[in-house]
This record gives C-alpha cells, sequence and structure tokens, in this order.
C-alpha cells in the first residue's frame, strides 16, 4: 500500500553567524585580544575607550552621510570640503561678527543645504556625472574656505555653549557619540523602514528598472545629495567645536569615511550599504590604528591603514553587490538548462537569492505618488 508523505512544515530559518556578514565583529574582537595582551596597560582603558569613540564620532557621521548617495548609485566628493567650510563659517561668524553659538550653528547648516542644493541642481537638472560633479564642488568650497578665513587659522571661540555643544559628558562619553547615534538610528530607520529608503537602493540596484516603474529618478536622487551636504556641515561644526577650528580638516575624513562606507557595505546586509554595517567598520578600523599606534608609535599609520581597507572593502563589495551575485546565479543554471531562461529561485539557496530578491523587492514597490 503505498504511502502518502506529510507535507513539510515551513522550514525554520536559522540565523546566520557566518563570516560573511560578521567578519567585523570577529575582527573588532580579535584586535581586541591582540591588542589587549599585547598593551594591555595602554589599550585595555576606559580613557582609551572614550577616546576612540569620541574622535571617531565625526568619521562615522561624514560616513553616514556619504552612504545616502552610495545607496543611490551616486558619490558625494564634496562631504570633506563642506564639513570644513561649515565649521569655519560657524567659527568666523562667532568670533568676527559676534554671533551666539545657536546663530552660528544654524547659519552653517543653511550653508550645508545650499550645497546640497548645488550639487542637486548639477547633477539632477545638467546631467554631470555625481562623481565629476561633487569632485569640482570640493575644488570651489575648498577656494571658498580660504576666503571665509583669510587664510588664516581662526582662533577656537570662546563661548561656553559653542565647547558644551560637543563635549558635554553623557554616560562617561562626550556628548557627540550620541549625536552619532541619533543620526544613525535617523538614517537606519529611513533607508530600512520608509518607501523613500526602498526607492534609494531601488534606483541604485537599478536605475532604468526604477524609472519604468514610477520612482521618481530626479527626486531623490536631488534628496540624497542635499541630506548627505546637510549630515557633512553638521559634522563639520562638530568637530569645529570639538577639536577646535582647523583648515584642513575635511580631507582627512574623506577617505576613512568611504573606507567605513564600503566596508560596511560588506556586513550586517553583505552587498548593500547599511547604516549600522558603517558604524561597525568604523569602529573596527579606529581600533585596529588605536592598537597600531600604541604598539608602534609610528604617524603614517592612519592613512596606510585606512587606503588599504578602503581598497579591500571596495574589491568586497563589489564580490558581494546583488548584481555581482545574480550573475554568478545565473552562469551557474544558465549552461544545460532546458528551457535557457532565468534560473528557478525557488531551487536555490536562500543565502543565494537574498541579495538578488532584496533589490528586486525594492523595486517592486509601490510607485510614489
Amino acid at each position: 500500500m503505498a504511502t502518502v508523505d506529510a507535507p513539510a512544515g515551513p522550514r525554520r530559518r536559522k540565523f546566520n553567524t557566518g563570516f560573511d556578514k560578521f567578519s567585523g565583529l570577529y575582527l573588532l574582537a580579535l584586535f581586541i585580544v591582540v591588542f589587549g595582551l599585547w598593551v594591555p596597560d595602554q589599550f585595555l582603558t576606559t580613557s582609551t575607550l572614550h577616546s576612540v569613540a569620541a574622535q571617531q564620532a565625526v568619521t562615522g557621521i561624514v560616513a553616514l552621510a556619504i552612504l545616502i548617495p552610495l545607496a543611490a548609485g551616486l558619490y558625494d566628493l564634496s562631504v570633506g570640503a563642506t564639513a570644513s567650510l561649515c565649521g569655519i563659517t560657524a567659527v568666523v561668524m562667532m568670533n568676527d561678527h559676534h554671533w551666539s553659538p545657536v546663530a552660528a550653528i544654524a547659519f552653517s547648516i543653511a550653508v550645508a543645504v545650499a550645497i546640497g542644493c548645488v550639487n542637486s541642481f548639477i547633477v539632477v537638472k545638467l546631467g554631470v556625472n555625481s562623481f565629476i560633479a561633487t569632485l569640482g564642488m570640493g575644488s570651489i568650497l575648498s577656494a571658498t574656505q580660504v576666503i571665509v578665513s583669510h587664510n588664516a587659522q581662526p582662533l577656537p571661540p570662546t563661548s561656553t555653549g559653542w565647547n558644551n555643544f560637543t563635549q558635554t559628558d553623557f554616560v562617561g562619553f562626550q556628548i557627540v557619540v550620541l549625536y552619532l547615534l541619533i543620526i544613525a538610528f535617523v538614517l537606519w530607520w529611513l533607508t530600512a523602514h520608509t518607501p523613500d529608503g526602498r526607492y534609494l537602493y531601488a534606483i541604485g540596484g537599478n536605475i532604468e528598472a526604477s524609472r519604468l516603474s514610477g520612482v521618481r529618478i530626479e527626486r531623490y536622487t536631488g534628496f540624497a545629495l542635499v541630506t548627505s551636504a546637510t549630515i557633512a556641515g553638521v559634522a563639520g561644526i562638530m568637530f569645529c567645536s570639538l577639536n577646535g577650528p582647523s583648515l584642513n580638516f575635511g580631507g582627512t575624513l574623506l577617505l576613512p569615511a568611504f573606507a567605513a562606507a564600503f566596508l560596511g557595505s560588506t556586513q550586517l546586509i553583505p552587498g548593500r550599504f547599511n547604516v549600522w554595517g558603517t558604524l561597525l567598520a568604523i569602529y573596527v578600523l579606529a581600533v585596529g590604528v588605536q592598537g597600531l599606534q600604541l604598539v608602534s608609535g609610528a604617524s603614517w599609520l592612519n592613512e596606510m591603514f585606512n587606503g588599504v581597507a578602503l581598497i579591500i572593502a571596495v574589491a568586497l563589495s563589489i564580490q558581494r553587490s546583488p548584481s555581482a551575485q545574480w550573475q554568478k546565479i545565473k552562469a551557474r543554471f544558465g549552461r544545460g538548462s532546458s528551457g535557457g531562461g532565468e534560473p528557478d529561485l525557488a531551487e536555490l539557496p536562500p543565502e543565494e537569492v537574498a541579495a538578488p530578491a532584496a533589490t528586486a523587492g525594492s523595486q517592486a514597490g509601490s510607485r510614489p505618488s
């Protein structure tokens, strides 16, 4: 007598703790163990923890600013110059024109918004490639900063409110760390839980498919560039409040921010620029640099470490991008198939379908009104 197999119940989705998603956490743990054993008196201290957390907060904010355009397939290379100009503008307004810290900060943020609008106009309306447009804008902003500062290093403002803006303690850490977490939470909610975030990822995944689906490409492209410039301007103001004004700090933020954004795209949600992966990457890189500097004392380690990390991160992000995975899937199932069409996703392991399906889901969302 033939037996009928009972229908299989839904498979439980196992939590993936593999190296492909959480390599940053494993690398962070390795750094802590190695440097904790090597220089425990210097590395395993609360002062080192607080120092790394506060010093990397501004870089983390700049990385989050970069993340929004990257999600839409754009580059904003002007974030460093934007941060520098906005920070110096706030200082000059207080020192030379005796503005209050609140008024100077508000004016500098307005400058950042204006920079984002100009970037948006050049990219969206004039059709200039975002890489070229923002690279040129960065040069223009650097020249503008020379005019604003009269090519002289401004003195730190003496206002207590200005210093307390970033240097007030919050549960043992400087409050700038709290600002980073707030901005990260807002951007995470925007990108992961709103239609706007899905549209940004859809544009970055396939701009033509998004256009045919009814997504307003120009609207979201402009939004990404304005948001990027605004967050970068805020980061520049925080840097000058935390560390004092500097004429060239913006350029030093650009490389580690891009390294963190690309390395973050290989973490937690491989193949997608994401907020928490970016923050994880920021502090993994920071802990590695801090440990090496404590061991060797070499001043060139920061640039060397971030440069190597950027190259490796970009290579990994390309290999793990949805489009790359999709091409591998088609190559794997394309040969020998009788129909010669697209592979049957039901036959593939969930981890291989995750990234392409996520992109497809973003593009198949409801059309904007």
